[in-house]
């Protein structure tokens, strides 16, 4: 091993040396006597959205391993159909509770081993997915939640989806292990991903939209921000920013938070090329060396803003323009019936730590099963039930 191999972190090491992500995931799965992923695993299935973790109200008698499962849902937008299919899985495979997340997204918890290839099944069956939910990657990828009251914030929620397609890895492995039942080790060394490479990102990337007035997403805390600009009730482009991240340890003068910066103005049908190049720039130039210090927002510090733009608009063939001017006036959930742009109305509903549990899980099953409403998640982690007929409001309020 050379010896700038050897500074790098061991999370660096075995991504190189699996970049299939597979490890031996497959092969402990089908091992009814082992209750525990190996510690190098347990970094693997971080990229497949699961977490080992165990029970610390029964410490004391011995650890007892479970599994938190995390969601990728862009923008917190889950049809009917599919809240309906997580309701189920919540209470056939966890502890049946859903635990809304402060990036639009639903939690399984309380999975233990046994449970988990069938909880994985049903929601890749489902049509959804948890790649990507952790990792070394770009994680779910927020937008503003409330309906459109215009054309606008309808657009900006098809570009997240856009974006989170875009940025998702390729890894035949989640597939294999998940959906197809593959039970070999899966070690393809070979393997790289055509957009993150060998080793992935030296840490978690995140992307939100947001559009002005109204911050909900808190855009200027992600690694991305697409601020959307509008012009004549259009949307007119993004204001690109980058380099954000609350994160921080404490009595290490390394770590930090930081706002994001500002970087330019471009158009909306150059979004996925800007995205995949400021994801690039912190594949290739983020500190492999030290985990703590690996967030794009120390390569903005670092850097400077000025080399960062250069970077970007090289890798794109784009010259940005100077951003537009824009003024964050307002963030937080709106309660309560509200209308939307195309004429039906939504409900928001406030979710106490955003545990979804007890009566109110049970009421949501109903009216979701009778009534057939979008459901959106909120970054403050509270839900959204939209495209509800007004003849349907007084029904679902009994």
């Amino acid at each position: 091993m050379s010896d700038k191999t050897a500074k790098l972190t061991h999370n660096e090491v075995i991504k190189a040396e699996n970049p299939s992500l597979a490890g031996d995931i497959a092969a402990t799965l089908a091992d009814g006597a082992v209750d525990v992923f190996s510690k190098d695993d347990q970094q693997f299935l971080k990229f497949h959205g699961i977490y080992q973790q165990d029970d610390r109200d029964v410490r004391k008698q011995g650890k007892h391993f479970m599994f938190m499962i995390r969601g990728t849902n862009p923008g917190g937008v889950l049809s009917p159909e599919l809240y309906l299919t997580y309701d189920r899985l919540a209470d056939e495979c966890g502890n049946q509770t859903l635990r809304i997340t402060s990036r639009q997204s639903f939690q399984f918890h309380g999975v233990v081993k046994s449970g988990l290839g069938a909880l994985m099944r049903g929601i890749n069956d489902a049509l959804a997915t948890t790649l990507a939910a952790c990792g070394d990657v770009n994680r779910n990828v927020m937008a503003p939640p409330t309906p459109a009251r215009n054309g606008l914030a309808a657009r900006v929620l098809e570009d997240s989806k856009l974006v989170a397609t875009a940025l998702l890895p390729r890894t035949k492995a989640y597939h294999q292990i998940w959906v197809e039942g593959v039970k070999l080790k899966l070690d393809d060394s070979d393997y790289e991903d055509p957009l993150y490479g060998k080793t992935y990102l030296p840490r978690k990337f995140k992307v939100g939209f947001a559009t002005p007035p109204h911050n909900d997403t808190d855009v200027l805390t992600n690694c991305l921000g697409f601020v959307a600009i509008e012009e004549n009730g259009e949307l007119a482009g993004y204001n690109l920013t980058a380099g954000g991240g609350m994160g921080m340890t404490h009595n290490n003068a390394k770590t930090y938070p930081r706002v994001a910066d500002v970087i330019g103005f471009f158009t909306p049908e150059h979004i996925e090329a800007v995205a995949k190049a400021v994801l690039t720039i912190h594949r290739d130039f983020g500190d492999r060396t030290d985990r703590k210090h690996a967030r794009l927002k120390y390569v903005l510090a670092d850097r400077g803003v000025e080399w960062f733009r250069g970077e970007l608009e090289q890798r794109t063939g784009l010259q940005l323009e100077e951003p537009k001017p824009f003024v964050f006036e307002q963030q937080g959930d709106v309660f309560g019936w509200h209308e939307a742009a195309d004429g039906s109305w939504f409900l928001g509903l406030h979710v106490l730590s955003g545990r979804v549990q007890g009566e109110l899980k049970t009421a949501l099953r109903a009216i979701v099963e009778q009534h057939r409403p979008e459901v959106r998640l909120t970054p403050a982690q509270n839900l959204l039930l939209c495209g509800v007929a007004e003849t349907d409001k007084d029904k679902i309020n009994s």
